[in-house]
């Protein structure tokens, strides 16, 4: 899983339909990178998130093949 902070929206008038519903987000990861993650959770700007990459993040939507690379699995409420 990698960590990050929404730091924008990415917003698509014309989407493919084999993506679900949801929203493209722009998170900064630990390190300063940039990934366009797929939000199904409803997550904000400055929200700290967990994500997951490549086959897993694509693999989470039964009986559909989502072209999804990069999607957020949690919230990250607190850390100690």
């Amino acid at each position: 899983m990698i960590r990050g902070r929404v730091i924008g929206r990415i917003w698509s008038t014309k989407r493919t339909d084999s993506l679900p519903q949801g929203a493209l987000l722009e998170v900064e990861i630990d390190g300063g990178s940039r990934v366009i993650a797929f939000d199904p959770l409803g997550c904000g700007d400055g929200e700290e998130v967990l994500i997951t990459q490549g086959s897993v993040a694509a693999g989470q939507f039964e009986g559909i093949k989502a072209p999804i690379d990069a999607l957020i699995i949690g919230s990250i409420d607190e850390h100690t």
